[in-house]
């Protein structure tokens, strides 16, 4: 099958590398990805070509590997064929809007063609082909089954249908991600990183069920495998930035030195937004937010203990 790839991050630069191992996949991206095509690690023979928008749109399946903060103005840029049948791989929440990204797609798509990528997965490791499981979240059964089919051996696909589950897990436990680098940047200790991540996955969980998500969502792959993943490796950009943050680095210096983007950081935004329109508590989110604007990550410490 061809497979069209949108975005070159590191991601949507995995993602091809995974789908290249059973199809012809054509990547659009203004970033170099001469790595890609000539890969250093032991699988080989990958059919991976990088190509323009104009070239790009005549594939039966696209896959958007996209900052969720610039897919809205790609949607209106891009003309892709109401029948195109869609994998999103972005993570996050529109600041701004407080726009999930299924709300966003399907402003330009119908939802039965789209399906949206979730669970712990580095692109590191999915560059070396090592072993992981994944949730493909879609109204459309069918259609997710044909992208699972589309997957390497060494991804293990299981097919969900709580989309706003699965994606309000993907982009908060960025969020959790980054408290989770703070607390171990300030050596707070096991106890309170177990305490952290466990009131993380409620905090999570009480989120997205105010919008009809269900628990299990949160106790799997997209959310706690997720979380579990993302707040504890230095493969993870936003537990990264919370070590920086810890380190009372800038948002600035942070960002230059990781050199990719941290969703967690709009994201935490955009949660609180919605949080207080909706009346919704969420603790972690918050004081995360005041982190990132210049309030002290101990001072923000004791105000957790106290709530």
């Amino acid at each position: 099958m061809k497979i069209t790839i949108f975005g070159g991050g590191a991601w949507g630069r995995a993602l091809a590398f995974a789908f290249g191992q059973k199809n012809e996949v054509c990547i659009v991206s203004r970033r170099d990805i001469s790595s890609l095509l000539n890969p250093s690690n032991n699988i080989k023979n990958i059919n991976i070509s990088q190509c323009s928008l104009s070239k790009s749109l005549d594939s039966e399946y696209f896959v958007i590997a996209i900052t969720a903060q610039a897919l809205r103005e790609w949607f209106e840029k891009t003309s892709l064929n109401k029948n195109s049948k869609i994998l999103l791989a972005s993570k996050g929440i529109e600041e701004g809007s407080g726009s999930f990204v299924s709300q966003i797609a399907q402003n330009f798509l119908p939802i039965e063609n789209l399906c949206f990528l979730a669970g712990p997965s580095f692109a590191k490791e999915v560059n070396l082909g090592l072993p992981c499981a994944l949730a493909i979240h879609s109204n459309n059964p069918f259609l997710a089954q044909e992208f699972a089919n589309l997957m390497p051996t060494f991804i293990k696909p299981y097919i969900k249908d709580d989309i706003i589950g699965g994606e309000i897990a993907g982009a908060y436990k960025n969020v959790i991600a980054i408290a989770g680098g703070i607390c171990d940047g300030l050596r707070l200790g096991e106890n309170a990183k177990a305490s952290l991540l466990s009131r993380g996955l409620i905090e999570m969980s009480r989120f997205g069920e105010y919008f009809g998500a269900k628990m299990q969502t949160f106790l799997g792959l997209s959310g706690a495998g997720d979380l579990f993943l993302s707040a504890n490796s230095l493969l993870s950009r936003n537990y990264r930035v919370g070590l920086g943050l810890a380190q009372n680095q800038s948002i600035e210096n942070i960002l230059s030195e990781i050199g990719e983007v941290a969703e967690g950081i709009k994201t935490s935004k955009a949660i609180n937004q919605i949080a207080q329109k909706k009346g919704i508590y969420t603790p972690i989110a918050t004081e995360v937010q005041e982190i990132i604007q210049g309030k002290s990550p101990l001072e923000s410490m004791n105000t957790l203990m106290k709530k």
